[in-house]
C-alpha cells in the first residue's frame, strides 16, 4: 500500500516529463502511458519516444540511481501497452468512424489526422502502420483512422504488431545500451532525448525521399 508521501509524489508527477513518470509509476506506468498514447486520443501529448529511451537508461541505473527498472519486465509491459493500445484505437475507429477525431478541437490532432491519411494513401496500409509508430501524434491518430477507413483487421494487426515491437524494443534497448556503455550519461539526457526524437523521424524521411526519386521520370528531372 502506497504511503501518503508516495501518493503525493504520484499526484505531483509531470506527465510531459519521461523521468518524472518513470520515477512515480515505474514499469507499470510505461504500459499505461503507451496504451493511452497509442489507443486513446486524449494521450496524443504523452512522451512515448523519450519515455521508452529513458526507461532503457533507468534499467542500468545510469540516469537516476534512485530508480532502477528491470529490463525483462519493461520490454514485456511496453510491448503489451503499445500493441493493446493500437488495437484499441483501431476498434474505436471501426465503431465511431472519423467523427471522433473530427469533433476534437485540438489543432495538433487535426494535423495528425491529415498526416495519417496521407501516409495511408501514399504508402499503403502496411508501410503506413509501421512508419506511424515513429511519428508523435500520428501514432495516436492513425490507429482509429485505420479503423474508420476499414483497413482489414488482419493486415492492421500484423503490421501494428511488427511496428510496435520494433518501436518499443528498439528504443528501450538503445537507451539500455547507451546507459551500459557511456559513463555519466545522465549529464546528457536532455540532448539525447532530443536526438532520439529526431532519429525516430528518419524512417519517414528516407521513405519520402525514396518515393520522390522513384516518381521522377527516367530516374531524374528532364
Amino acid at each position: 500500500m502506497a504511503t501518503p508521501l508516495q501518493l503525493a509524489s504520484q499526484l505531483a508527477v509531470n506527465v510531459l516529463d519521461a523521468q518524472s513518470l518513470l520515477t512515480a509509476f515505474g514499469v507499470l506506468g510505461v504500459g499505461v502511458v503507451l496504451f493511452a498514447e497509442t489507443g486513446l486520443l486524449i494521450g496524443f501529448f504523452l512522451p512515448g519516444d523519450s519515455l521508452l529511451f529513458t526507461a532503457g537508461l533507468l534499467c542500468t541505473g545510469a540516469a537516476d540511481r534512485a530508480v532502477k527498472l528491470s529490463l525483462g519486465p519493461l520490454l514485456v509491459v511496453a510491448a503489451v501497452g503499445a500493441l493493446a493500445g493500437a488495437q484499441c484505437g483501431y476498434l474505436i475507429g471501426r465503431k465511431a468512424g472519423g467523427a471522433l477525431v473530427a469533433r476534437s478541437r485540438s489543432q495538433r490532432l487535426h494535423e495528425g489526422m491529415e498526416r495519417a491519411e496521407e501516409l495511408l494513401e501514399r504508402y499503403g496500409h502496411a508501410k503506413a502502420v509501421v512508419l506511424a509508430r515513429f511519428i508523435p501524434v500520428v501514432r495516436t491518430v492513425l490507429n482509429p483512422m485505420a479503423g474508420a477507413l476499414e483497413v482489414p483487421a488482419r493486415t492492421f494487426t500484423l503490421w501494428q504488431t511488427i511496428g510496435g515491437l520494433i518501436w518499443t524494443v528498439g528504443l528501450i534497448l538503445a537507451g539500455y545500451a547507451l546507459g551500459s556503455s557511456v559513463p555519466n550519461v545522465d549529464r546528457y539526457l536532455l540532448p539525447l532525448v532530443a536526438v532520439i526524437v529526431v532519429v525516430s523521424l528518419l524512417p519517414l524521411l528516407f521513405e519520402a525521399l525514396r518515393s520522390r526519386r522513384a516518381a521522377r521520370p527516367n530516374g531524374g528531372p528532364q
